[in-house]
């Protein structure tokens, strides 16, 4: 456990300054900003809107683009970087002669991949809220308070966050087997390209397909397929964390790390 921590330091202190870090801050703030923007400036033509009509287009608004496109394609930017520092420097001979376990060192990399992911979606989240409940305060004619979407988004993102797990497991060991970013981007972008096409159309096995998991995860959210009335007659809608689509992701999550660390014992690193 001690060569695990020690190595998960390590990751933070060599991507601190990189974009892989700093995309994973950036990005939910600029686009949760750049909505706040839209609806501030389309105050007047949105003011009759209900609360959760509101809410359910300002977080829909970003979940569309994040589950079709920005999602996987982060992913497949978060799990490069974190091993390309070893690929330009040449250090993986080195870093697999310290004494520390080769388990401890690939599932610190790993996990810390895990982090960065699990960092943005909860920064969506965070930034999502303030936004939406700042538009209210400062522009009451926007209803953002008559309704709390706390509990319903994080479900969302958590559940965007496990969908994505399969794709990053993926994409981390085509990181560590191919030294160049075009390799594992050409074949993340065509999978992502294929898995929106397969979950857009709503094939009834998409969610076997890795690539296709965050377009299902928040499908129910954006379609409201599930809303039904709450208290004081508010919508309510129920979010299925644990899907199959779900199931399938924790998976090849699982078996992906388990393969991975087999290929670094057996394979010769360069």
């Amino acid at each position: 456990m001690q060569g695990f921590i020690l190595s998960f330091r390590s990751e933070f202190y060599k991507t601190r300054k990189t974009m892989a870090f700093w995309s994973a801050i950036l990005l939910p703030l600029l686009l949760c900003l750049l909505l706040f923007i839209g609806f501030y400036s389309k105050g007047d033509a949105i003011a009759h809107e209900p609360g959760f009509m509101l809410w359910l287009q300002f977080a829909g608004a970003i979940l569309g683009i994040m589950g079709s496109l920005i999602l996987p394609m982060l992913i497949v930017f978060i799990a490069y970087s974190v091993n390309s520092i070893e690929h330009k420097a040449d250090t993986w001979k080195t870093l697999f002669s310290l004494p520390i376990s080769k388990l401890s060192v690939f599932a610190a990399k790993y996990f810390y991949a895990f982090f960065l992911v699990f960092l943005c979606l909860a920064l969506f989240v965070l930034f999502t809220l303030g936004f939406g409940n700042l538009l209210g305060a400062i522009k009451p004619s926007l209803r953002f308070t008559e309704y709390h979407i706390e509990g319903i988004l994080t479900k969302v993102y958590f559940k965007l966050f496990l969908s994505s797990l399969g794709i990053l497991s993926i994409q981390f060991l085509l990181s560590l087997l191919f030294r160049d970013f075009l390799k594992p981007m050409g074949i993340g972008f065509i999978y992502t390209i294929t898995g929106v096409i397969l979950a857009g159309n709503h094939w009834k096995y998409a969610y076997w397909f890795p690539y296709s998991h965050p377009m299902l995860a928040i499908q129910a959210l954006l379609e409201g397929s599930h809303a039904k009335p709450g208290p004081a007659g508010m919508p309510v809608i129920e979010i299925d964390i644990f899907s199959k689509e779900i199931y399938v992701s924790l998976g090849i999550a699982i078996l992906v790390f388990i393969a991975g660390y087999f290929i670094v014992l057996k394979k010769s690193v360069k």
